[in-house]
């Protein structure tokens, strides 16, 4: 983690690699913080999240839909042991929007809440969206 704080600029993508084969995508924000899908305060502790962040640990607790755009540490993502933390700029064949025009993307959805839906609307498809102006995700 101290590597990505380090080298990476405002709108890299940051990618949380799952050892399980899926990833966590997020935008780095500047002093040592990103922006990405969070699960809703009140379902932070719940018992229910935790079994299954341990047995599926996926993008956005999308099992328990709605997601919040949230701004933390990189260090406090909540993403499984093991997990690879990553600066990934190369995996979409787009050019990335001005840095003006990520901040008014960022401003524009930061705190709101989502419905997530792994097909439609995940945590690549709000990263993509800020970096390029474009919600794609290749997973």
């Amino acid at each position: 983690i101290d590597h990505v704080v380090s080298t990476a600029k405002f709108g890299d993508l940051i990618e949380f690699s799952y050892p399980v084969g899926y990833s966590h995508w997020a935008v780095y924000d500047e002093d040592g913080h990103v922006i990405h899908f969070a699960v809703a305060e009140k379902q932070l502790m719940t018992t229910v999240r935790t079994y299954l962040q341990k047995i599926i640990p996926v993008c956005g607790d999308l099992l328990l839909g709605e997601t919040k755009i949230r701004r933390v540490p990189l260090g406090e993502v909540n993403v499984p042991h093991g997990a690879q933390v990553l600066i990934c700029n190369n995996r979409h064949a787009f050019t990335p929007s001005a840095p003006e025009d990520m901040r008014l993307r960022r401003d524009g959805l930061l705190d709101q809440s989502f419905q997530y839906n792994l097909f439609t609307l995940n945590c690549e498809h709000f990263a993509t969206f800020i970096r390029y102006g474009k919600a794609v995700c290749n997973q």
